[in-house]
């Protein structure tokens, strides 16, 4: 694995290709996006939903070498604030990520939080609003689920604060990390959900440096943001709508964004998530390769090694 000093190492994920699924027909087959990955002049990738990639830790290990790409994170669901029998749900499939993510040398699960409405017909599921025995099942789960995490794999849990979910605004995330244990939870900070949900991504690193452990870097349309808050629009119609902009014509701004980072003086990775499910396949690696020079434009400590 190649060394690591303090500097903002960017990286792609499957998500930047169109990819949500495990198996879905609409969706670039996965020798072409590592394939693409590599010729868009990435060196660094999560592995996307599980299953998308080769399960199998000897095929996928194979696969990556191949092409000189190496895994900074899996993903993971949780639903903690149901109560605590949610971790018997969570955890088997954490479980599988955790394994591969470790055998690929990885470091970090980001965590997503389980939604509250639905993402098709935007049909409330649960109360939007938690209430304080449901805010203590979830701290206590993701503090679980962190330790577990950290002392079975290695692996450091990046919580990844999401539209329409329970922990989006920045009282929400505040909230959170005021309530877990630091050892155990960092914020994956995703630049275009926080803006999404109207939290600073700016004040949320200046107040919270030291919990600032992984970034997915994306803008948000703001025309396009004002109809969907406007039209009460689902996170899946948000995204179908181009709520997502290409950097740098968006919100939040990256540059500052990234200024930021580098002045915490820590190795972090910043991953290139550009929502765009479903999509041609042709479409995704211009914008991955336009996306990637500009970044790194922005800083003189951001690099893909």
């Amino acid at each position: 694995m190649s060394e690591r000093v303090n500097k903002l190492i960017i990286g792609t994920a499957p998500d930047s290709w169109g990819v949500w699924f495990a198996d879905d027909p609409k969706q670039i087959p996965w020798e072409r996006f590592l394939d693409e990955v590599v010729e868009s002049g990435y060196k660094w990738i999560e592995l996307g939903p599980y299953g998308y990639l080769p399960s199998d830790p000897v095929r996928l290990a194979e696969e990556l070498k191949a092409r000189g790409l190496q895994v900074t994170a899996g993903t993971a669901f949780t639903a903690f604030h149901r109560g605590a029998d949610q971790w018997e749900t969570a955890w088997e499939p954490a479980r599988r990520v955790a394994e591969l993510t470790a055998a690929m040398g990885g470091g970090n699960i980001v965590v997503i939080p389980a939604m509250w409405r639905d993402d098709v017909t935007g049909a409330a599921v649960e109360s939007g609003v938690l209430s304080d025995a449901a805010w203590r099942d979830l701290f206590a789960g993701h503090n679980k689920l962190g330790q577990v995490l950290l002392t079975d794999f290695g692996l450091k849990q990046q919580f990844h604060s999401h539209a329409d979910s329970h922990v989006g605004a920045q009282s929400d995330i505040e909230h959170l990390l005021a309530e877990t244990d630091p050892e155990l939870l960092n914020l994956c900070l995703d630049t275009g959900h926080a803006e999404y949900c109207r939290a600073s991504s700016l004040e949320l690193i200046r107040k919270y440096p030291e919990r600032i452990g992984y970034l997915h870097l994306k803008q948000i349309n703001p025309e396009i943001l004002s109809k969907v808050n406007a039209d009460n629009m689902t996170w899946a119609a948000a995204n179908l709508a181009g709520v997502m902009s290409e950097p740098p014509g968006g919100l939040p701004d990256l540059r500052a964004v990234i200024d930021a980072v580098e002045a915490l003086d820590k190795p972090i990775f910043g991953i290139v998530e550009q929502d765009m499910y479903p999509v041609a396949f042709d479409v995704p690696m211009p914008i991955a390769k336009r996306t990637r020079d500009y970044l790194l434009s922005c800083g003189s400590r951001t690099t893909v090694n």
